[in-house]
């Protein structure tokens, strides 16, 4: 999903490919498409597509993937989206008018 990005490079989404058994749960509650196949197990294909939700990390039954939710803000970009006002995640001290 080309369009749907934030900052290229910083996302914290990893996954641990040892510990993957590729059943495939990623890439189906993943709502960017973050996740392909690899052989036999679950590849990241576009990491910067990631907007950190953390929906594959909770669901992933073997704990081959982590992400540290809201970094990078994206929780901050969404709420602007649906509010129609500037990205707020209130984590600059000032009441939230800034973001991290």
């Amino acid at each position: 999903m080309k369009e749907m990005r934030y900052i290229d490079g910083v996302v914290t989404l990893q996954l641990d490919r040892e510990s993957c058994t590729g059943c495939g749960t990623c890439r189906e509650v993943c709502p960017h498409g973050v996740f392909g196949h690899g052989v036999g197990v679950a590849a990241i294909e576009d990491l910067d597509a990631c907007m950190e939700c953390g929906a594959c990390a909770l669901n992933c039954r073997e704990g081959a993937i982590t992400v540290s939710q809201g970094v990078g803000c994206a929780r901050a970009i969404i709420h602007g989206w649906i509010t129609g006002g500037p990205p707020s995640c209130d984590c600059g001290g000032d009441g939230g008018s800034t973001c991290c």
